[in-house]
This record gives structure tokens, C-alpha cells and sequence, in this order.
């Protein structure tokens, strides 16, 4: 089905946050979107609010009318929807186009030069920062994002123009090998999702093939030290990066007084006195590798400059709730250890001297069974560490994995205790601290405005 057959998209899943961006790219064109969700969520009422109908019951019947012609209505679902899904059983039994995500995304790079951000972690905030140096610059672009950008507070960007189209590309289900990309930074091969791959080996392969499907005369712009070899088609042209070497590196770094300044060395051309929006110092490499997508789509130094000074971050990256000289509040969607590992020294890089106390969530029994050694050495970067249950998300239970693993394995000395998601709040109200940071995938972010109203009046 082409996409100007397409009369109206439905679904399956339409919460999540990279399929909501799809649904208001269609929504935005003036097609029939229809959807289902297992709970109503901000993203789902914003999309209603938009024009989706949208309901929370497996139900056939509620499906709207204008999605059930299989001529017309293309059918988009996300891995994490069971196959036994009624409603996907549906479609698939009457002939219905059904794609993945990740393939609706693949269509639009064959029509738009793709400019794409893979890698364990560090893959929104790139791919945000990209997306907005380029929507505030003469190029323009679209974006498809894995978050919600607070100068947006949207996860989808559209231009009427722009040849230039931002995606980030989950290797999750190997979902970015649909993709053609124009460009592609790829940030980090840490090990994960095993549970899908089963072995480090098989991870770092399908970051090979992935960087096989930038097209000739495009890019390929890779943090050094990677264990992944690329494998790009002649005629793409390859380059490094990494905050202080690589062919995109920062020189002159300053940082103090709650800001960070630095220098971009590029082979593109140097920009200097840059400064990052939102001063955590993980944010100079991810700035580094988004300045590098910019400056290949054609952005000036001077509205490269302009937006990474007004980038002001994603929602639950590295997200600021409270913010005093007596109590600081911030949640980050890290998951992963070597994801938690940079937010927690650039947290103590920020608040040296000042009492830190970390409460983190586990996501998913399989994660936590393959990595609980490096999530307790992650972790025991901090003296007080407080570890609630595993957040499930699509697995059941696996024996014997609990976050007692990781409890069990952080260094001697420290603080710690597990608590269960519904005694977070009394957690934090005991205190002892003055440095909060949530840790998580999960829906610990639930809890942030509770947790920042139990906050405020201690400041």
C-alpha cells in the first residue's frame, strides 16, 4: 500500500511515544487515526484532543468505521502488543496492511533524507538537539522523536520544506533496519535487549548491518572506541567523534557557575563558545554528535550557536523538577547501566559536596537478570541508593530475579534499601538528602509531582 492510498491509519499501541509521532504525522496529513491504548496517558488525551479516537478495551467493535475498510486503512503496531492481541488478530485475519512502527518510519526515508540517531543510549537527546538546531535554522526538518521536547512539547516536528527528516532509530526488534538513512550517528553498542538478541555477538551485528543501510554519498558519524566494525556502502563517508578526540571533538571545555561552555572542533569547520541549554556535562558529547548531523545538513555556526544555547531538553532526560541552592529534584529515563553510570557522575560532577540519593527502578525481569552486577557498580557510585521492585513492562517474572540481585551486589557501606512502588513517597518523605534523582524506564515518573510537591516546602 502506498502512502497516498492511505486513507486511514489505525493503531495498535498508539501511547507509546514513537508511535504517537506517527499518529500526528497522519493526523497532520488528514487521515482517519484511530487507535488503542491499555491506559489513557497524557500523550492519548493530547492525541484525542488532536483528533485520534482512541479507546482502552480489546474491543473490535470499537474500532472506528472508516479503519476497518483493508483497501484504505493502513494498521501500525509496536512490538511490545502481544500476538494473541484480539484486536490485531482481527486485522491480520482480514487481510489488513499491517507494519511495524519501524516500517512506516523506513517508508518516509526512502522519500526524505534521513538523518538518523541509533545506539544503546544518548540516541533522544541527540536526536532532539538535532532536530532542534535544525527547525530553529534555515534547513527546517521533520522529526520523529523518542521523547517529548520541552521547547515543542511535542515528540513530532513537521516541515513543509525541508528535505531533512529526524529519526531516532531503535535497535530494539532490530526495528532500525527498515531504515535508509541519509546520515547516521551511532552513539553507544553497550550490550542490551539480550532477550531479543541472546548474545553481545548477534548486538553488535545488527549495529553492522544497520550502518550497511546508509546510502551511498550519505554519512556515518561513530563514537570512538565502539566494539561494533561498520560495514558502509562505498561512497559513504565516515567519521568519528567523542568529547575529546575523534574527528568532532569539545576543546576548551568550561564548566562552573551552572553553565558549560565549549569549543567545537569539527572537520566541517569550528564553531567556538558554544553553550549547552541544559548544563550536564553527558550533554557535550550528545551535543557534539547532533552539531555534526546539523552541520552536514547545512545549518550556519551562528544558528548552530543560537540553538544549542536555547535546547531545553526532553522530558525525562535529565529533567529538572526542583532546582534551589537547598533541594534539587531530577528524573532521568536512564535504564540501562552504562546509561546510569554517566547520569550519576554528571549529577555528582554538578552537586559536588552535596548528599545524593538515588531511587531506581529496574526495567524489565530479562535486563536486570543480564546486568544486575553492572547496574550495582553503577549504582554504588553514590552513598544512599534505594531499589523498588522490577518495572514488567511486556515480560512475565522470570525465578529468582528481583531487584534483590542488585541490592545484594552494591559496594558494602552504603545506604541502601528496596522498597515497593507504593512506599516511594514515604521514602522520600524521610529525607536525608538534598539531591534527589529518580532512575528509570518505568512509570516511576508517575510519582514526580508528588514527589516535587513533598519537596517544595523544604525549600
Amino acid at each position: 500500500m502506498k502512502l497516498n492510498d492511505i486513507k486511514a491509519v489505525y493503531f495498535v499501541g498508539i501511547g507509546g511515544i514513537g508511535m504517537s509521532a506517527i499518529a500526528r504525522y497522519f493526523l497532520h496529513r488528514g487521515l482517519v487515526v484511530g487507535g488503542y491504548d491499555k491506559t489513557p496517558s497524557d500523550l492519548t488525551e493530547k492525541l484525542q484532543q488532536e483528533g485520534a479516537q482512541i479507546h482502552y478495551e480489546e474491543d473490535i467493535q470499537q474500532i472506528p468505521q472508516d479503519c476497518r475498510n483493508a483497501e484504505s486503512c493502513l494498521v501500525v503496531y509496536t512490538p511490545a502488543i502481544p500476538s494473541e492481541h484480539k484486536e490485531l488478530i482481527y486485522f491480520k485475519t482480514n487481510g489488513f496492511e499491517i507494519q511495524k512502527r519501524a516500517q512506516v518510519l523506513g517508508t518516509l526515508t526512502h522519500s526524505l533524507k534521513g538523518l538518523c540517531v541509533a545506539g544503546t543510549h544518548g540516541k533522544t537527546t541527540t536526536s532532539s538537539m538535532a532536530a532542534h538546531i535544525l527547525h530553529q535554522s534555515h534547513v527546517d526538518c521533520n522529526a520523529f522523536l523518542g521523547g517529548i521536547t520541552k521547547n515543542y512539547g511535542t515528540n513530532y516536528i513537521l516541515s513543509e520544506k525541508s528535505p531533512f527528516v529526524v529519526i531516532e532509530a531503535d535497535e530494539f526488534d532490530r526495528s532500525f533496519h527498515w531504515l535508509t538513512p541519509f546520515a547516521s550517528v551511532i552513539t553507544a553498542t553497550d550490550a542490551d535487549h539480550l532477550d531479543i538478541y541472546g548474545t553481545e555477538e548477534a548486538y553488535l551485528e545488527s549495529f553492522r548491518h544497520y550502518s550497511s543501510l546508509i546510502l551511498p554519498g550519505g554519512y556515518l558519524i561513530i563514537h570512538t572506541g565502539l566494539k561494533m566494525q561498520a560495514a558502509v556502502q562505498e561512497g559513504v563517508k565516515t567519521y568519528t567523534y567523542s568529547r575529546e578526540d575523534g574527528d568532532f571533538h569539545a576543546e576548551h571545555i568550561k564548566i562552573g557557575n551552572g553553565e558549560i561552555r565549549f569549543d567545537l572542533i569539527s572537520p566541517l569547520g569550528n564553531i567556538s563558545d558554544i553553550q549547552l541549554g541544559v548544563p550536564v556535562s553527558v550533554n557535550i558529547e550528545n551535543g557534539i554528535a547532533a552539531m555534526a548531523l546539523a552541520q552536514i545538513a547545512g545549518a550556519t555556526p551562528e544558528e548552530i550557536r543560537h540553538a544549542m544555547a536555547s535546547f531545553s531538553g526532553v522530558d525525562r532526560r535529565f529533567d529538572f523538577h526542583l532546582k534551589t541552592d537547598k533541594m534539587v529534584y531530577l528524573s532521568d529515563y536512564a535504564h540501562h547501566p552504562a546509561e546510569i553510570r554517566q547520569s550519576i557522575l554528571s549529577v555528582k560532577q554538578l552537586y559536588e559536596g552535596r548528599r545524593i540519593k538515588v531511587i531506581f527502578q529496574p526495567h524489565l525481569y530479562t535486563r536486570t537478570r543480564d546486568f544486575y552486577k553492572e547496574f550495582a557498580d553503577a549504582l554504588s557510585l553514590v552513598d544512599d541508593v534505594t531499589i523498588m521492585d522490577i518495572y514488567p513492562a511486556r515480560e512475565q517474572p522470570i525465578p529468582g530475579v528481583s531487584s534483590s540481585l542488585i541490592y545484594d551486589n552494591l559496594r558494602p557501606g552504603i545506604q541502601k534499601e528496596i522498597c515497593r512502588k507504593e512506599d516511594v513517597l514515604e521514602v522520600v518523605r524521610r529525607g536525608g538528602f538534598d539531591v534527589l534523582v529518580t532512575l528509570g524506564a518505568g512509570d516511576i515518573e508517575n510519582y514526580a509531582d508528588a514527589i516535587t510537591n513533598i519537596l517544595k516546602p523544604l525549600v
